[in-house]
């Protein structure tokens, strides 16, 4: 069986993650953050899910990606549709799943040179 290179061309990516810390690209980080393949932000608000408005999601609708993946911590946890419902009627998928989940997709989906920002909460 052969082995082939992993040519990811998103300029941000994920490289590890554990219960409260991700690495983006050479960086660890121990707040949430919303990484793209173009774009990172960096310090989010909210530090748990249940902090979670839709003033944090709005700067989701400025990257315009075709899915959001939503990392909701170590576990997973559904945030009332009125937190998100806009991107929906936007017409961007979302994906509600833990961040340990979100980060193999995220990682996944821009190796597909996939249109995905994933939305991590950490802790």
């Amino acid at each position: 069986m052969g082995l082939d290179l992993d040519n990811n061309p998103a300029n941000y990516q994920i490289r590890a993650y554990s219960p409260g810390s991700v690495q983006v690209n050479d960086t660890i980080y121990s707040h949430s953050v919303i990484v793209s393949s173009e774009k990172f932000i960096d310090n989010w608000r909210p530090q748990h899910i249940s902090e979670l408005t839709k003033d944090d999601l709005a700067i989701i609708l400025e990257l315009s990606p075709a899915i959001l993946l939503l990392g909701t911590g170590s576990t997973l946890e559904f945030p009332e549709l009125e937190v998100y419902g806009d991107l929906i009627n936007e017409g961007i998928g979302i994906e509600v799943m833990d961040t340990r989940a979100a980060c193999r997709t995220y990682n996944a989906l821009t190796a597909e040179n996939r249109n995905v920002v994933a939305a991590l909460i950490i802790k």
